[in-house]
């Protein structure tokens, strides 16, 4: 996100937050977009045999990598989105992640925004991926709770919400469970909107142009998944629908701070998608 970094959401009880800048209207999704960002079928990589000496070998590389193992309980996933002429339109940077071998966190710095790099070399974490929404003066714009102790104030009727406690992830929605002051967590963090709730597509309101995206959602095996979207090429709506039909077993999924703030880095092996912006918080992934 731009340094402006207030949103306008109209939610169920008419929620809003106030933005700085002009609120763009998103343009309604058509069938035609929903058809482009269909899963497309893995083919197996094809080699062109060179038919002489000095003659250059063709890779063509697959739209669907497959979940591809890195480390003890980290998988990583990548899928190339065609339109109908083959012409690609976003990419999915996707890694999957047991708890069974990592520790997840948050760290926060309010007023003080940082760069992916430089909270990955302060942090030391394994990953570093950016957090959720935040004012023009870098303060986390719902809940944040950072070794135990909570900051700011707690979304109502809308959004979700990331709690970590030691050994475990959860993602849920405010909507349904709403946060209460007597409960405690190691780290959490808000954001919106749920994508995926139950299995189930969970945002259809198109009050947003498509932008690049971070999400955050926990599968039916209880494992991790960090999403990024890093083309841009997806509104709320359609990644909502998307997500929730797609073969990843979501179970819920939460909407991070997008746009220029997306990014990620991963030090083992060594991967980035750079954010555009520095940022007050982050997550944070640890190997146990």
């Amino acid at each position: 996100m731009v340094n402006c970094k207030w949103l306008v959401v109209s939610l169920l009880v008419g929620m809003a937050v106030a933005c700085t800048g002009p609120v763009a209207t998103a343009v309604p999704p058509t069938p035609l977009l929903t058809q482009t960002l269909a899963l497309q079928p893995t083919p197996t990589l094809q080699v062109i045999p060179s038919p002489s000496p000095g003659h250059r070998v063709t890779l063509t590389p697959p739209p669907d990598s497959g979940w591809e193992r890195l480390q003890p309980g980290l998988e990583r996933r990548t899928i190339r989105l065609l339109n109908e002429n083959g012409r690609q339109t976003d990419q999915l940077y996707i890694l999957r992640i047991d708890s069974i071998f990592y520790n997840f966190g948050i760290a926060y710095s309010p007023g003080q925004p940082k760069s992916l790099a430089a909270w990955q070399e302060e942090t030391g974490a394994m990953i570093v991926v950016n957090g959720g929404f935040f004012t023009e003066e870098f303060l986390a714009t719902g809940l944040i709770v950072v070794d135990g102790q909570a900051s700011g104030s707690s979304y109502v009727g809308f959004g979700g919400m990331v709690t970590m406690r030691q050994g475990g992830v959860d993602v849920r929605s405010l909507v349904e469970r709403p946060y209460t002051p007597t409960e405690t967590f190691d780290y959490a963090l808000q954001a919106f909107p749920m994508l995926v709730l139950n299995g189930a597509p969970a945002y259809q309101n198109d009050d947003f142009d498509a932008a690049r995206r971070t999400v955050m959602g926990v599968d039916e095996d209880g494992r991790l998944l960090l999403i990024l979207s890093t083309w841009g090429s997806f509104t709320l709506t359609e990644l909502s629908a998307y997500l929730a039909h797609a073969d990843f077993g979501l179970v819920n999924a939460l909407n991070l701070d997008g746009g220029t703030s997306t990014g990620l880095i991963l030090a083992g092996p060594s991967e980035s998608i750079p954010a555009f912006v520095a940022v007050p918080s982050v997550i944070t992934i640890f190997p146990k």
